[in-house]
């Protein structure tokens, strides 16, 4: 390859990047003035079965609709409904719309505000009115942003609730511990005392019931405390009478 055509591809590698990153550049400046030029509308109120693809399929009758946000109902009411055999489905409290033209979400709002939804006689929200506000020099990225902060902001609150329900169960649970172990200190100190009370009653009836025998020895008498044999009243007269007449001899 000579020096002139390489020098000619290099030229032409080089404006095919130029041309490349200019079509690059153009694009994101489209991209940018699209968004500008993008509208949002909100919804306060999202009528009963509606979803995000019934919701666009109505709303693009009327303009190019972007991007669409509904936020759910709270999931304990969908459970109730479920429980209660009513409506199965996801429902939706409040949402947002975005056109892609700022005039274009301007009518649909001045058109639609408090109108009836309309559409065929079978839908569930033939009857409901439309609740629809454009909101001016408001962005998607506004949007996006403010859900941030709110979920972050719910999930502080929800890390506040867990750890306070946290704190709460601990000191129940220790509460109870104490009141577990007062418990048990009483229970061996009633134990303790019956076993005591016991001991010493049974200690008591024993020494009352209990007859102690010793071995006695008989008394000991003088023999001179026996009865000596007397002589009779007869014999002692007739010595008595005897010495009487002696006397009277002499």
């Amino acid at each position: 390859m000579s020096e002139d055509e390489r020098l000619s591809s290099e030229e032409q590698t080089s404006n095919g990047g130029v041309e490349l990153c200019s079509r690059k550049n153009k694009r994101l400046r489209e991209a940018l003035v699209s968004t500008e030029n993008r509208g949002v509308c909100y919804l306060s109120r999202v009528p009963p079965h509606m979803d995000p693809a019934s919701l666009r399929q109505i709303l693009s009758k009327y303009g190019d609709v972007q991007r669409i946000y509904l936020v759910p109902k709270d999931p304990t009411s969908q459970l109730r409904r479920k429980i209660n055999g009513g409506f199965r489905a996801k429902e939706f409290s409040e949402g947002w719309v975005e056109f892609a033209k700022k005039s274009v979400a301007k009518g649909v709002a001045k058109i639609l505000n408090g109108e009836q939804i309309g559409g065929r006689r079978r839908s569930s929200f033939y009857y409901d009115i439309w609740n629809i506000k454009y909101l001016s020099k408001f962005k998607w990225d506004d949007l996006t942003s403010d859900i941030a902060n709110k979920s972050h902001i719910r999930e502080q609150r929800l890390a506040m609730e867990v750890s306070a329900a946290k704190r709460e169960r601990d000191f129940y649970m220790l509460k109870v511990d104490r009141s577990r172990a007062q418990n048990s200190i009483k229970e061996r100190i009633k134990k303790k005392q019956k076993t005591m009370e016991q001991s010493l009653n049974g200690g008591s009836a024993d020494i009352s019931d209990k007859v102690r025998l010793f071995p006695q020895n008989k008394p000991v008498t003088d023999d001179n405390s026996k009865e000596k044999p007397r002589l009779s009243k007869d014999f002692l007269a007739g010595v008595f009478a005897g010495g009487s007449n002696t006397d009277d001899l002499a």
